[in-house]
C-alpha cells in the first residue's frame, strides 16, 4: 500500500506582534526546533508609537504543517493576529532588490536596456558598473536577476517579501 504525501505548498503569513525584544528570536527559533525553513523574512514596526510589528514569513509545506505554524505562532504571547494571505484570498506581494552588475561595451548597454524594460531604476553608477534597483513580485526580480547572470552579475541583495490583502479591510 502507497501512502500519499501533501505536496507542499508556499504561504504567506502575516504576524502581528508586540515591537519588544526578542520576539523575532521566539519566532525563528519556533521554526527551528520543529524544523520549518523560512523562506523569506520580514519585520517593520507600523504603529505611529512603535509599540507594533508586522512580521511576513514565506514558508512551505503540505496544509497540516502550515495550519500547525500558524496555530503555534498565534500561541506565542506578544502575538496578536496570525493570517495567512494564502489562503486568506487575493493579496499583492512585492520585494526590493539591488543588483550589482559590472561591464562594459555591448554588455554594458544589453544591462541598461534590460532594465527598461523591468522598470529598474540605477541608483549608482561607475564607468564599469551599474547598481539597479527593482521593485516588484518574486519571479520578476528573480527573472531579471538571471539575465543579469549573463552580463556580469556581481551582487545581489534582496529585501524579502511584503505581502497585504486586497481590498478595503485591514488584516
Amino acid at each position: 500500500m502507497k501512502i500519499l504525501r501533501a505536496e507542499a505548498e508556499r504561504h504567506v503569513l502575516t504576524v502581528t506582534v508586540d515591537n519588544e525584544a526578542g520576539i523575532l528570536a521566539r519566532i525563528a527559533g519556533m521554526f527551528t526546533a520543529r524544523g520549518y525553513n523560512i523562506d523569506s523574512l520580514t519585520v517593520a514596526d507600523i504603529s505611529e508609537n512603535h509599540a507594533i510589528s508586522r512580521i511576513t514569513i514565506v514558508t512551505q509545506g503540505p496544509p497540516e504543517v502550515i495550519d500547525q505554524i500558524r496555530a503555534q505562532l498565534e500561541r506565542l504571547v506578544p502575538v496578536h493576529k496570525v493570517v495567512d494571505l494564502t489562503e486568506t484570498g487575493k493579496h499583492v506581494e512585492r520585494e526590493l532588490a539591488l543588483i550589482k552588475v559590472a561591464g562594459t561595451g555591448e554588455h554594458r548597454v544589453e544591462a541598461l536596456r534590460l532594465a527598461d524594460v523591468f522598470r529598474a531604476q540605477v541608483v549608482d553608477t561607475t564607468t564599469s558598473s551599474f547598481i539597479f534597483e527593482l521593485t516588484g513580485a518574486p519571479d520578476k526580480i528573480d527573472s531579471f536577476i538571471a539575465l543579469m547572470r549573463e552580463l556580469g552579475l556581481v551582487e545581489v541583495g534582496r529585501t524579502g517579501i511584503a505581502g497585504m490583502m486586497r481590498g478595503a479591510e485591514g488584516t
